[in-house]
């Protein structure tokens, strides 16, 4: 219901993985490899690559605001799900098919699960134990099994936010052959309008504020929280999530990050920060601001400076500069792990 937490089925979730995981060893025996090489590679090690999109989305519908502990909780719970999953189906595979072929010696065939060789416990949620034991007798099919990338163009089609990541903004303009034409996060149009919020000031407010909502003052603080743009949460935020859930990531993950004013101290901060966080890959993209905006077309200024003067908010430049116009659609940087 509009407004309510959800629950999240993690049965669903685990049930989904197995059948992606079955799929794609199908998907390696009935690809097509332009060179001999390819195929002699896939055949041998089997590895496959599955990822996530949508993460933002789900915990929206669950109220969980993306810096919350519920938050990172549930990343945690989502990726051990996954990977369980797909350990145990790439074991019954095996069962049926054999291992793959240079399956000895590797960390599985010793025992060492991913989340062994990060120092991490898994939790109770699922029967591990039992898992160990067929995998000491069966194999598993495949030596790599998770490989969270990066989700730009499916996102889009299936109407999710990309990959791991926070909203980068909740109004943006999208450019087809067709034209252009907003869009607003569906999520936060819902709570507006359930909550009579979704004024022309309100939306006017959104746009010159580039998507954010933070300054919106008819907005409780929940919303706030909630609908924070990726700009708007801490950095180290997103690294912790991402080392949390790299225990169970046996390739790596894509990672973009956000900072609208990077420095050598601050990337060198960053970079030692997911050195010792243990993190595979620094980062995929650094994102950073435009050092100007563009003209602002689309908002009433006269309705704008009316609204700010009522809610006591300060026009300066480095607000302004701060949040740019209406996010404009990325145009889709990597076409073959971009999907």
């Amino acid at each position: 219901e509009p407004g309510t937490a959800g629950t999240f089925n993690f049965q669903r979730l685990y049930e989904i993985s197995k059948v992606v995981t079955k799929n794609l060893n199908r998907v390696i025996d009935r690809n097509f490899y332009p060179v001999e090489e390819a195929r002699n590679s896939n055949m041998r090690h089997r590895p496959i690559g599955i990822g996530v999109q949508g993460l933002a989305d789900a915990f929206c519908l669950m109220r969980f605001s993306f810096e919350s502990d519920e938050a990172r909780q549930l990343n945690k719970d989502i990726f051990e799900t996954i990977y369980f999953a797909a350990v145990e189906a790439s074991c019954e595979v095996a069962e049926r098919d054999g291992p793959y072929e240079t399956y000895e010696g590797s960390p599985m065939s010793k025992g060492q699960m991913q989340f062994d060789l990060w120092g991490v416990t898994p939790s109770d949620r699922w029967d591990w134990a039992g898992l160990r034991a067929k995998v000491a007798q069966h194999g598993v099919r495949n030596s790599l099994l998770l490989a969270p990338m990066p989700t730009a163009s499916t996102a889009q089609i299936l109407g999710n936010n990309e990959a791991t990541e926070p909203f980068t903004s909740n109004m943006y303009n999208r450019r087809v052959l067709a034209g252009e034409f907003t869009i607003v996060n569906k999520y936060l149009l819902r709570d507006l309008v359930e909550r009579g919020l979704w004024t022309p000031e309100v939306r006017n407010q959104i746009i010159a504020d580039g998507g954010s909502v933070q300054n919106v003052a008819t907005l409780p603080q929940e919303l706030k929280d909630l609908y924070k743009t990726v700009w708007e949460v801490k950095q180290r935020k997103i690294i912790d999530m991402a080392a949390d859930r790299g225990a169970y990531i046996c390739q790596s993950q894509s990672m973009n990050l956000h900072v609208a004013e990077p420095s050598v101290r601050v990337l060198s901060s960053i970079h030692f920060f997911c050195w010792r966080q243990g993190l595979k890959t620094g980062m995929y993209y650094l994102r950073t601001r435009p050092r100007a905006d563009a003209i602002q077309f689309t908002v009433d200024q006269a309705s704008l400076q009316k609204t700010r003067a009522a809610s006591g908010e300060v026009n300066n430049d480095e607000n302004s500069r701060a949040a740019a116009n209406v996010v404009e659609e990325e145009e889709e940087p990597c076409l073959s792990c971009g999907a």
